[in-house]
């Protein structure tokens, strides 16, 4: 029995000891926002938020997120379905093709974001994606897009 709180609601959930975070996120909670790629934490698109920090859930145990806290993209979104702004700026400037990787690179840009406000250039932001694979649209508009986000953060808070 693990119990934590994802996407902000308390959790308790079965799970087998081999479990993967990723399996119960997906499997026991319904949660299949994350994608599985190779399931050898390579390709980063099951990456989500374990206490803050980007992990990749399916090198992750599950038995490893007790007492934790887990955000997911389920939970990126206010609750009244309003998108957040890394979410809105992704939608802004098309910076996604086939939508496996955006979870991930959702998640993994709004941690960047978090921990470095208002921040615009574009290696630093190349760097902080480089975990997440995308095959489709050569990260040229994932960091316009968080470029963005980043600009609207720092207007935001003037």
């Amino acid at each position: 029995m693990i119990r934590c709180t994802v996407n902000k609601t308390a959790v308790e959930l079965d799970v087998p000891e081999y479990w993967t975070l990723a399996d119960a996120l997906r499997e026991g909670l319904g949660l299949t926002g994350l994608h599985l790629g190779c399931e050898h934490g390579v390709c980063g698109a099951c990456t989500v938020l374990l206490d803050g920090e980007p992990v990749r859930s399916c090198i992750v145990l599950a038995a490893q997120a007790d007492s934790c806290e887990v955000s997911t993209i389920e939970g990126l979104a206010s609750p009244d379905g309003e998108l957040h702004p890394v979410q809105q700026a992704f939608t802004e400037h098309h910076a996604l093709q086939c939508g496996f990787c955006t979870p991930a690179m959702l998640l993994t840009a709004h941690e960047f974001l978090r921990d470095h406000p208002g921040e615009t250039d574009r290696e630093t932001i190349s760097e902080a994606i480089v975990g997440v694979t995308c095959r489709c649209t050569g990260y040229q508009q994932i960091v316009d897009a968080i470029k963005l986000a980043a600009a609207k953060q720092t207007r935001g808070a003037a």
